[in-house]
């Protein structure tokens, strides 16, 4: 169990972030170990075809399965909200050699990482950026908008909750009360503060499911990494429409509001609906006007997702 305490100026300072050095160390996980991950099973036919021919082995040693610890170098909690993986992995680059040996004590560490960890964090930032590549490019803009309703979602839960609404569903093992915010880790026991106004991380990783995450140990930032919600629909088509409620509102309309389990953009649902773009975009309209669904910009994109309405309408649709 590991127990955090929250000053005001904390919660003032909790923010959210996404890794892409996270992605690749938790799918590296899934990779290895596909039947406790079994949402991921699409992903993981692909991926396995697309890495036959990439080496990865000394990242590989360094994400055993099953593990109780990855070193700390490799998946720092980001300083921002969202880095590049070259910024991520400039950061990796620049970790001093006593921290990357301090790092890697008690875990069975590659000698020669151990022996030269400058030349071996060339390499492993090497390997890193062909897996990348190969395993998780591909998939990246649907990963990135998943992650990026779920930060949507839980920012507006805080909102209007305020920390123990944020909180309340992050995870079945993450509980928060009277301040402090409890991981149920198996193997870790350890009561920290943030110090006054170091505030949390929060990371949503859609690899990380069913798992959660946590860093604690200084002289990194405090962080807590889980998987965001909607993780189950990520490589699924879009589900069927409830009958009555494509009855009502024609069966297109019907579909995009079930596909939107999450937060989408218009390019992402016209794809898993086999639509084009412009006929998606039009029934998109028509819904955000008559108030089932609501329109929010993160940088570029706009992402939709059901309001209260429609959610009561497809759990009425579904019961007739």
């Amino acid at each position: 169990m590991l127990s955090w305490e929250f000053s005001a100026a904390d919660l003032a300072l909790t923010r959210f972030a996404h890794s892409p050095l996270w992605e690749v160390v938790t799918s590296l996980q899934v990779l290895k170990e596909p039947g406790a991950h079994a949402v991921h099973l699409p992903w993981v036919r692909t991926a396995r075809a697309a890495l036959a021919d990439v080496e990865f082995g000394l990242l590989s040693a360094l994400v055993p399965v099953p593990s109780v610890a990855v070193p700390d170098f490799l998946t720092p909690v980001p300083a921002g909200y969202a880095p590049t993986l070259d910024e991520e992995l400039a950061q990796l680059l620049a970790t001093p050699p006593e921290q990357v040996r301090a790092d890697l004590a008690g875990l069975d560490a590659p000698a020669a990482l151990l022996a030269d960890p400058a030349a071996g964090l060339e390499r492993l930032a090497a390997e890193i950026r062909a897996y990348f590549a190969a395993a998780l490019e591909p998939s990246w803009p649907r990963i990135r908008r998943l992650v990026e309703g779920e930060v949507l979602r839980r920012a507006r839960q805080m909102s209007t909750g305020g920390p123990a609404a944020l909180f309340a569903d992050l995870h079945p093992r993450v509980a928060w009360a009277d301040g402090t915010l409890r991981i149920a880790h198996r193997w870790y026991r350890a009561e920290r503060r943030l110090d006054g106004g170091r505030g949390l991380v929060l990371v949503p990783a859609v690899f990380a499911w069913p798992g959660v995450w946590s860093q604690a140990e200084p002289p990194y930032r405090p962080g807590l990494v889980y998987p965001p919600a909607g993780v189950a629909t990520l490589w699924e088509s879009a589900p069927a429409a409830p009958a009555a409620l494509a009855g009502v509102l024609g069966e297109t309309r019907a579909r995009l509001l079930a596909a939107l389990g999450s937060p989408a953009s218009t390019t992402e649902l016209a794809a898993r609906l086999g639509l084009s773009a412009p006929n998606a975009s039009h029934h998109l309209t028509a819904l955000t006007a008559a108030g089932l669904l609501a329109r929010h910009r993160t940088g570029r994109t706009v992402l939709y997702l059901r309001t209260a309405v429609a959610e009561h309408w497809l759990t009425a649709g579904s019961l007739n």
